[in-house]
């Protein structure tokens, strides 16, 4: 497939299919005999009714290295927040529902509020969050992976393969980003990578010139893949975004915490195929349309945050010049996918680059209106200093909610 990113800040690991999946499995549970691994899932509850989930949940009860699965579950009810415990009944593997709705995780969230850490937005960045306090509150596991719930070509060698270069020991990684190619159902996938960042970064060192920020993101062959594993002792200084910046957000704590050694990029399927967000072209606040927003809002902020100076003029310009390179991509993603007997919709496409151009200056104009924002949910080191206790008292609340909602 075309490739347009810059190869050579981080590694990139192949999957050549020289070894078989019964070998890698092997090795993974010889490194779990020191290195216990945890699997984080974020889901909503209505994924359970998917057709993804079953399998995934199939796949998952086959893997015999992992100590720990949990599942964060947002927008259930109470009698839904039973139904899951049953649904994840079938997995193998010690696991834990934490139910973010409960009475009791409403009464820490407004602890934390009293205190000024709350998570200012609910979404998958707060279910990540409080499922990574989970973790660092168990206290025993040394490497994690996240993979999301949607995935319809899952497997659990995609699993393994994520979580080996930060499993085993002999290698340097200290966080490793899943990538595959973007195809499903005969079309050419991954809009809002190939329509929006790869023209992005290309426009943003023609204008602001370059950074070694805007090459790390571009080393990566999707970098808005919601794949990814870490070992753990990072994580208590990890700053999660709040907003739907997530994927860019980690790849940017990585960058502000880890020299690029330490950082991967593993090819874990020779396909991938999930849900697919609707543009909402209409809609500000859902779909593409808020998703495109807030990822050039977590680029612009880290930009910033190293020295850009940013204007409208810059903002301006910047529109144009990524509006120039997405038409200049499309016309090479389009041949690509006729020559691979794939299908591109030219309009649709076009229609995703106009709405992907207002929204940079959309995403411009709201960081230039609000200097004080603070995007970011606090670490976890900082809600320890400010609350010593919650920790504990999140482990607490976890284990009431699954012993008495049965």
């Amino acid at each position: 497939m075309v490739d347009f990113h810059q190869n050579g800040n981080i590694a990139t690991l192949h999957n050549l299919r020289t070894r078989s999946h019964e070998e890698m499995t092997y090795e993974l549970e010889t490194f779990a005999q020191s290195r216990k691994m945890s699997l984080i899932l974020p889901c909503l509850y209505s994924e359970l009714e998917t057709d993804a989930m079953p399998n995934i949940l199939a796949e998952l009860s086959k893997v015999t290295y992992l100590h720990r699965i949990i599942i964060g579950l947002d927008r259930a009810t109470e009698d839904q927040f039973r139904h899951a415990k049953k649904f994840f009944e079938g997995l193998n593997q010690n696991h834990v529902v934490i139910w973010n709705d409960s009475p009791r995780m409403k009464a820490l969230e407004a602890r934390l509020d009293t205190l000024g850490l709350a998570p200012t937005e609910q979404g998958k960045g707060k279910n990540v969050w409080s499922s990574l306090g989970y973790l660092i509150g168990c206290q025993d596991s040394a490497v994690m992976a996240i993979h999301d719930c949607d995935i319809l070509t899952y497997t659990n060698d995609m699993l393994a393969r994520l979580v080996y270069p930060v499993a085993n020991p002999t290698f340097p990684y200290q966080v490793a980003k899943g990538y595959y190619a973007r195809i499903g159902n005969e079309k050419l996938n991954g809009r809002v990578t190939r329509l929006l960042v790869s023209p992005l970064l290309i426009a943003l060192k023609r204008v602001i010139g370059d950074r070694d920020y805007i090459d790390y993101l571009r080393s990566f062959r999707y970098p808005l893949s919601g794949e990814f594993a870490m070992r753990t002792n990072i994580l208590p200084d990890l700053r999660i975004p709040s907003d739907w910046g997530l994927e860019i957000g980690v790849l940017s704590e990585a960058w502000r915490n880890l020299a690029p050694k330490a950082v991967c990029q593993v090819e874990i399927a020779d396909a991938y195929d999930h849900k697919h967000q609707e543009l909402s072209p209409e809609d500000a606040a859902a779909g593409l349309n808020r998703m495109s927003t807030d990822i050039c809002k977590a680029i612009l902020r880290k930009l910033a945050a190293d020295g850009t100076i940013f204007t409208g003029n810059v903002f301006r310009t910047l529109k144009a010049t990524y509006y120039r390179s997405a038409l200049d991509l499309l016309d090479a993603y389009y041949n690509d996918a006729q020559m691979n007997g794939l299908t591109i919709d030219r309009h649709s496409e076009e229609r995703s680059i106009e709405l992907f151009a207002e929204n940079i200056m959309r995403a411009g104009q709201f960081f230039l209106e609000n200097p004080h924002e603070t995007p970011f949910i606090p670490t976890w080191n900082r809600v320890h200093s400010a609350d010593p206790d919650f920790l504990r008292d999140m482990q607490d609340a976890v284990a009431a909610d699954t012993a008495d909602y049965k």
